[in-house]
């Protein structure tokens, strides 16, 4: 176990306070109506499931990051022309249900992401999956760390003391990808066959939401290939704690680390390694 040392951010501590308070009390309020069972299940544009737990949570998370005076993008803002949106110096971007298919299937399987971009590269993520109560959390001048939490009973500064430093030792040096529980792609199965040419034995583990990124984080699979569509907030927080730990989330144009507050919102295919 490390001390996080939070006095040692050139960004302000407070962000990632914030960006911690944030997400959790958006997970009370999405677990409310988890164990309600009431979701109230609409569809966006897309034919995406849009639910009320996602609604609830967008509205939580908005009432602490307005105060930071920091613009927010989010599905709910992909509509802010690039033109306004390419002056933004830092940006929040948030996803305040990542996953919400699993939300509605009830496996547990879902996050919220809070993540702080500066000149397009993350420098502050938060993740926690309201279910198990896992929180990963990174800044730039940190590192990234995860810790339990009880949502009923905990103090903050405690949390921060006790978290673990990303990544956790592994005892199983089985190469293992994981991969889309969702969107698995003729061009994943291909990938993880050319891995299985490379490696040998070969782990498949199949996850939902951005738990997938905080795996590759956390030491708990090597890679994490998607070959399949994404937007920024379903991976920003996510590439900032795995940048933290010391991984890479590279765009499979490009072959460099992934940008964000791009006039095309759609990533294109990425490897994290």
């Amino acid at each position: 176990m490390t001390a996080t040392p939070i006095h040692r951010m050139t960004a302000s501590p407070n962000h990632l306070i914030t960006a911690i308070t944030a997400a959790l009390q958006a997970g009370k309020a999405i677990l409310e109506i988890y164990h309600s069972g009431e979701f109230d299940i609409e569809l966006k544009g897309d034919n995406s499931p849009l639910t009320k737990a996602d609604t609830a949570s967008h509205n939580v998370i908005m009432s602490f990051l307005t105060k930071t005076n920091i613009p927010v993008l989010s599905e709910e803002g992909r509509d802010i022309p690039y033109k306004e949106r390419k002056a933004w110096k830092q940006l929040w971007i948030v996803d305040p249900i990542d996953g919400t298919k699993e939300f509605i299937k009830r496996n547990g399987e879902f996050t919220v992401n809070i993540a702080l971009i500066e000149n397009q590269r993350p420098i502050i993520g938060v993740i926690f999956v309201p279910v198990t109560g896992e929180l990963y959390f990174s800044a730039k001048e940190l590192g990234a760390f995860k810790v339990a939490v009880d949502l009923e009973d905990y103090d903050l500064g405690a949390l921060l003391e006790k978290a673990n430093t990303l990544p956790l030792q592994r005892e199983d040096n089985t190469f293992t990808i994981v991969a889309s529980r969702s969107h698995m792609s003729a061009e994943t199965r291909e990938y993880i066959r050319q891995m299985r040419d490379i490696h040998g034995e070969v782990n498949l583990i199949s996850k939902g939401s951005s738990l997938k990124l905080c795996m590759v984080a956390e030491g708990t699979a090597n890679c994490y290939p998607r070959f399949a569509p994404t937007m920024e907030w379903d991976t920003a927080a996510g590439q900032a704690i795995c940048e933290h730990a010391g991984f890479e989330v590279i765009d499979w144009d490009t072959k460099k680390n992934m940008l964000y507050n791009r006039e095309e919102l759609l990533n294109n295919w990425f490897l994290v390694t």
